[in-house]
């Protein structure tokens, strides 16, 4: 069986997601590893672990549309991995409320994401669009868990936020091209 090229922009879209689940997953991996063994956290562990799962559902779900579609996964790979367990870790070490924050900061950008991806391709590929707006629930419903944790109180929510912000578009980018 021959694999057919898909369409470029289409291409950019499923590995920057793949790229961006990833990432997530290694945000929540980093995440656990300091909350696990803290009796006072073990219930943020476990809700972790939980919306962990939800983003592995997605990555699985993106690996098994790279293949179909013969589209490479990004080269940054590695470096999404290392730079999301980081993040993790640190805003972990900050508290509760900062590892809330992460989650907003992170889930705010990647539901515009898949909302402008949905919109962008629902025409050509409506069974790809479907699946960006059913992650996209999950990534708002992340999102609201967060803010109802009290990330909105964390130490320097408002420049937490935007740093976040501002790397998660930035590897959103990069990641399109490399």
């Amino acid at each position: 069986m021959t694999k057919t090229r898909t369409n470029p922009r289409i291409a950019e879209m499923l590995r920057v997601d793949h790229a961006g689940e990833y990432g997530a997953v290694a945000i929540y991996r980093g995440q656990q590893a300091v909350f696990k063994n803290q009796m006072a956290t073990q219930p943020m562990a476990a809700q972790l672990a939980e919306m962990e799962a939800e983003e592995q559902k997605h990555l699985d779900a993106f690996d098994k549309l790279l293949v179909e579609r013969n589209v490479r996964p990004t080269a940054m790979a590695p470096l999404w991995n290392v730079a999301g367990y980081g993040l993790g870790v640190v805003t972990a070490l900050m508290g509760e409320k900062a590892a809330h924050a992460c989650t907003e900061a992170v889930e705010t950008v990647i539901e515009e994401h898949y909302a402008e991806q949905a919109e962008a391709c629902a025409e050509e590929e409506p069974e790809l669009a479907a699946t960006f707006l059913e992650f996209r629930e999950d990534e708002l419903h992340h999102r609201d868990t967060a803010i109802e944790g009290g990330s909105q109180e964390a130490p320097f929510h408002r420049a937490l936020s935007k740093v976040i912000e501002a790397g998660c578009r930035v590897a959103i980018a990069v990641t399109a091209k490399v």
